[in-house]
């Protein structure tokens, strides 16, 4: 695509093209369109609340609706300016291979409207979807029921059913493997199997659009290598069996790593993203900034829950780790014990080595453990082996 072409698209302004097509209707059919699709500053709502503020019936406002939507498509300017929005929207699908995720589509324009529309996030989404959804029908279609994905656009007539086909293999390959994985390493297993290698003409992006820069704001984790996949990336954000959680690894969507259930579910999540033993305290602070969901975090309820499950070690005052890192539970005496049965005797050098593996705790400590004298002997030499 040329320079001139992309400074086109860089250019759209969605909320003003209707805005000039709305001006063709009369009062009563620009009420009517902006209450029920929330276009305008006005509040979306249904049939019926707009109703009753015309008095009229939910079925008369039903008609006006199809009425209104219908002589829009034939005002005089509308050839032009929905031949525009089409070419441009068609354009960034074609660069994901004929098909996009809703949302991710919504980002994309938010982002190449720089702010120029003056509206905020979810006015601008509106806007998205009542173009693509009744002023565009004809160019694009919305997949809705899917076996594997949320709604999601594709191009008119476009065949979807390669994407099924890699969701189900790429859905059995991770629960096989049971692990969470980052983008790229999902976009290569993807491109791994194959229902991918049979079909992935399809997959092909023109390339003929430069879409690197908005790209980049959008997807988080932005790489070279899911520029270069994107229509993969893309299948990805559209599937709903497998999802991101909030620190962007993907699992199976019924993974509790991936959308937790309880506050134990978010401690875990926790502690495993941040790959280091956490204060109670901090873990608590942290499930409370990621904004899992609607409940609220306690201090309190968070320690009781790292205190109650043995996958969690106390490894130091008030500082927890994952059992799965090789943490083992017990007092400072019993990891000494531990280290003495499996080799023995050793030096408190080596043995306050091997503790601080296991225990975030002063080598005074140590010391003091040591001189348990029903528990450790200290030998000729100055090294110590475990009382029998």
């Amino acid at each position: 695509m040329s320079k001139n072409k992309e400074d086109e698209l860089a250019s759209l302004n969605i909320a003003d093209f209707v805005n000039r097509l709305f001006s063709g209707l009369n009062k009563r059919e620009q009420e009517v369109l902006l209450s029920r699709f929330g276009l305008g500053g006005f509040p979306k709502e249904t049939l019926e609340a707009i109703g009753k503020k015309h008095q009229l019936t939910r079925e008369r406002i039903r008609q006006i609706e199809t009425t209104s939507i219908a002589k829009l498509k034939k005002l005089g300017v509308a050839d032009q300016v929905l031949a525009r929005l089409g070419q441009a929207i068609s354009e960034i699908l074609e660069e994901h291979a004929g098909t996009i995720d809703k949302d991710y589509l919504k980002e994309i324009l938010f982002e190449l409207s720089h702010g120029r529309e003056n509206l905020g996030r979810e006015a601008h989404d509106r806007y998205v979807d009542f173009v693509t959804a009744k002023l565009l029908d004809s160019h694009f279609e919305e997949v809705k029921n899917s076996d594997h994905f949320n709604s999601f656009l594709k191009l008119k007539f476009r065949e979807v059913d390669h994407m099924e086909q890699v969701a189900e293999e790429l859905l059995a390959k991770v629960r096989e493997m049971k692990t969470l994985l980052n983008t790229e390493d999902l976009i290569a297993m993807a491109k791994g199997l194959d229902a991918y290698k049979q079909n992935q003409d399809k997959f092909k992006a023109p390339g003929n659009l430069n879409l690197r820069l908005p790209l980049e704001k959008v997807i988080d984790g932005f790489s070279d290598g899911i520029y270069e996949n994107r229509s993969v990336y893309n299948m990805l954000r559209s599937l709903s069996d497998l999802q991101q959680n909030k620190f962007k690894q993907w699992g199976a969507s019924d993974w509790r790593e991936v959308n937790p259930k309880t506050i134990n579910d978010k401690i875990y999540m926790v502690l495993k993203s941040d790959g280091k033993p956490m204060y109670y305290g901090d873990i608590a602070k942290r499930i409370a900034e990621m904004g899992f969901d609607a409940k609220g975090v306690n201090v309190a309820t968070t320690h009781n829950e790292l205190i109650l499950d043995d996958k969690y070690i106390l490894v130091g005052r008030g500082l927890y780790g994952l059992r799965e890192w090789g943490y083992q539970s017990g007092t400072v005496a019993d990891i000494i014990a531990s280290i003495l049965e499996k080799q023995s005797p050793l030096t408190k050098e080596d043995i306050i080595k091997n503790v601080l593996q296991q225990r975030i705790v002063k080598q005074t400590t140590i010391n003091l453990a040591l001189m348990n004298k029903n528990r450790f002997r200290k030998l000729d030499g100055g090294v110590y082996e475990p009382v029998v």
